[in-house]
């Protein structure tokens, strides 16, 4: 297992920064995600670690070893794309043994080494096939095998899931965090879905404009976001303007405590939407009330907004829902202290 560090690695075409001077350290034997919006240079560093690219500046450390001007094929990674790229004229067997034939294994060797990185992602019965008589799904897996048979330093994955259903992706992530758990191989894995790098991930990096803007695990970006960027790029939030005050943080329906620090003369309050509770007659600390705009009932749950003031609607998730009255109706809710997230303007 191998760990990467970066250092000032930027890239630069022309006069746009793809990747802005990104200081980092993924650990060894770590699943670690690269998320952000389209444009946000995730892919670019990607390239940049499997070799494809050449940073303009910067340093690339694969362990003790210095990686950052090495070709791709002597940086022993692998690499799986959004497109499989699977040869339709060999079997899967003979995809996936494709790179050990390459290194100059023996046939013998490869077979053996294919067969068992097949087995370990759950194909090994369908070794025989070719790619078009398989599912994408399917398809997939065939990709991450062979990936993986070559016993890379770093693994590395492009949206892999993005040519897939959203029934399969929901299936595959599962399998993938599985495989990357069974190996024990240093993975960097790039996507724009949030869900998806919360449900895998040991911890992730948000990027924005070339630059990371947070590194955490999942529930530390998710529930304590360090910039409005953030909060709202991470998952669904409400933001409301305050000011902190010796009592709290005073906001235009009420004074919210929070159990954060808070700086400066100016905030905006990150309120999750399923932090937000409805309850039936007003609380004695962090109360407000609203007039309800829209429920949308959707069984388990139902989303509600809710006006608290001239300018301002909460979206607010209530699970097992129970205040399904009429629009104009009085809402009363509180928030817990720990969910009040103030966030620099």
């Amino acid at each position: 297992m191998t760990a990467i560090s970066l250092s000032g690695l930027t890239k630069k075409y022309d006069k746009t920064l793809a990747v802005d001077g990104i200081d980092l350290k993924i650990g060894s034997g770590e699943l670690f995600f690269l998320l952000g919006p389209s444009g946000c240079g995730k892919t670019t560093l990607l390239r940049m670690l499997a070799g494809f690219i050449d940073p303009t500046a910067g340093k690339i450390m694969f362990g003790d070893k210095e990686v950052t001007h090495t070709p791709p094929n002597k940086r022993n990674t692998g690499m799986v794309f959004q497109s499989y790229a699977l040869w339709p004229h060999m079997t899967v067997a003979e995809n996936v043994a494709y790179g050990l034939k390459i290194r100059k294994n023996t046939p013998t060797e490869q077979r053996k080494k294919a067969l068992g990185a097949l087995e370990t992602v759950h194909m090994g019965h369908l070794a025989d096939r070719k790619p078009n008589e398989l599912s994408g799904g399917q398809q997939q897996r065939v990709a991450l095998a062979r990936a993986i048979v070559v016993e890379p330093d770093v693994l590395l994955l492009d949206e892999p899931l993005s040519n897939l259903d959203a029934k399969l992706r929901l299936e595959m992530r599962s399998e993938i965090r599985r495989i990357c758990t069974t190996i024990g191989m240093t993975t960097v894995y790039v996507t724009h879905d949030q869900k998806e790098a919360l449900s895998i991930a040991d911890r992730l990096a948000i990027l924005k404009d070339g630059k990371v803007m947070q590194v955490g695990t999942p529930r530390e970006v998710y529930q304590s976001p360090s910039t409005q960027f953030v909060a709202e790029f991470i998952g669904e939030t409400n933001f409301a303007p305050a000011t902190p005050t010796p009592g709290g943080l005073q906001t235009t329906f009420g004074l919210l405590k929070s159990e954060r620090p808070c700086e400066g003369t100016e905030a905006v309050c990150s309120l999750r939407p399923e932090a937000i509770k409805v309850i039936d007659s007003p609380a004695s600390q962090n109360a407000f009330s609203g007039t309800r705009e829209e429920t949308i009932y959707l069984g388990e749950v139902a989303q509600h907004k809710i006006k608290v003031d001239e300018e301002l609607v909460l979206r607010v998730t209530e699970v097992n829902p129970r205040h399904l009255g009429d629009v104009g109706d009085t809402l009363h809710m509180t928030i817990d202290p720990s969910d009040v997230v103030p966030l620099p303007v």
